[in-house]
């Protein structure tokens, strides 16, 4: 705000000199009283009275006198009269009598320029300027109040969001320029603060897992110490009973594992609550949107990315959920792949559409297929890259919730993944 404002107090002085310099040759023209078409036409006049009659005077020297003529005292028709004091090309005219030794010889006209016409100019310059001026000034102000005051006022909340104030609201100008990014910060917003009250809801289920673990496993944990020591010490004199005692360490045992796995599964699904709006949208507009933020980033790093032809249909899901999840496919195409070409392909199948990205590189091992969906898994591949082994498993639960699906496969020379979409 302060530098803009120093360009239209910059503007301001720019016109304030330039006004003062035209002031400045206004007055100095007007003390002058625009004479000097007289004093030229009295020195032509003293010239004709030495010489004792007219003849055509030498108007180089002269600056305002542009011409002149004479009328004899003779008889002349009443057109020539008429010619004689008309005006010509839009030049100021003056009408003297010549007098030689006190006879009138005629009449000699002056066609001049005078000053004053100059100066008119000028102050039509100055007034053309002044309504520019106000015109640039009216610009700026409404630039600065419409435009860039309520954007600075906006500007402030990335800043509040990133120290985790949540509870400010973002006010919306009357212009209403910025709906779609005060929209889309008060969904970040929105989306902060929901995932801050999950964290605090996680954070206290995590303490309460902990309890429930401890107390969960305590008991056949013990039941387990207790018959492991009886068979070490031989307490049980029969094989029968030992026997018991070992299938009951097995039964405690199985239920640590089933409540350990039950454990994993709910972490699972707490760590990843995905929600996908129930909608629809075109595959040229979800086609164009990943186009224009990859082709860059291919070019950037060197690597072919090829789309193939398809059709524009009408598939049902969530589009940024479905752009989450190519972005998932694309993201690895870059991590996992050796950066020499990435395809996408598009054909239908069972009234779904399937969009396959395949991309050059590494090979999964065939034994690694089957985990290679699930969470927290992460290929032979994977060694030195970061990651957590989500990427895939997000995709998977996003194209389910969508009605659709994603599957992968090897090629010879690098993997193909595809999202199955239904179509509408």
């Amino acid at each position: 705000m302060k530098k803009f404002d120093a360009v239209i107090v910059a503007a301001c002085l720019l016109y304030l000199a330039i006004s003062v310099s035209c002031y400045v040759i206004l007055r100095r023209q007007g003390t002058e009283e625009h004479m000097g078409y007289r004093v030229e036409i009295n020195r032509i006049m003293q010239g004709l009275e030495k010489e004792g009659g007219f003849s055509k005077p030498d108007l180089r020297g002269m600056n305002e006198i542009k011409d002149v003529q004479f009328l004899p005292i003779e008889n002349r028709s009443k057109q020539e009269v008429q010619s004689f004091y008309q005006n010509h090309n839009g030049l100021n005219t003056a009408v003297l009598p010549l007098f030689v030794q006190e006879q009138l010889l005629g009449y000699v006209r002056f066609d001049y320029v005078s000053e004053a016409e100059e100066c008119s100019v000028l102050w039509l310059a100055e007034g053309i300027l002044f309504a520019a001026w106000l015109l640039v000034i009216a610009v700026l102000w409404y630039v600065r109040q419409s435009i860039l005051k309520p954007f600075h006022v906006i500007s402030e909340m990335p800043y509040e969001l990133s120290k985790g104030n949540l509870q400010s609201e973002p006010e919306e100008s009357k212009s209403r320029y910025f709906g779609k990014f005060v929209w889309g910060i008060a969904m970040l917003r929105d989306n902060l603060d929901a995932s801050k009250r999950r964290e605090l809801k996680l954070e206290k289920e995590k303490k309460l897992l902990l309890l429930s673990i401890s107390h969960d496993t305590k008991i056949p944990l013990s039941a387990i110490k207790l018959y492991a020591k009886a068979l070490q010490e031989e307490v049980y004199g029969t094989r029968e009973e030992e026997l018991h005692a070992v299938a009951q360490i097995a039964n405690h045992a199985q239920q640590i594992e089933e409540f350990v796995k039950e454990v994993m599964s709910t972490a699972s699904e707490d760590i990843l609550a995905i929600e996908v709006a129930d909608s629809e949208f075109y595959l040229k507009d979800y086609m164009d949107k990943v186009r224009k933020y990859y082709e860059p980033k291919c070019k950037l790093v060197m690597t072919e990315l090829t789309i193939g032809r398809f059709e524009n249909k009408l598939l049902r899901g969530d589009i940024d959920r479905a752009l989450e999840a190519m972005g998932n496919l694309m993201e690895n195409a870059f991590k996992y792949g050796d950066g020499r070409k990435i395809d996408i392909h598009f054909y239908e199948e069972d009234y779904c559409q399937v969009i396959e990205v395949f991309n050059t590189g590494t090979v999964v091992p065939e034994e690694e297929m089957p985990h290679l969906l699930d969470s927290f898994y992460r290929g032979s591949n994977a060694d030195g890259k970061e990651g957590n082994g989500l990427g895939l498993y997000i995709d998977r639960q996003i194209m389910r919730k969508m009605g659709g699906d994603i599957y992968a496969k090897r090629a010879e020379d690098g993997m193909r993944f595809g999202l199955v979409f239904p179509i509408f």
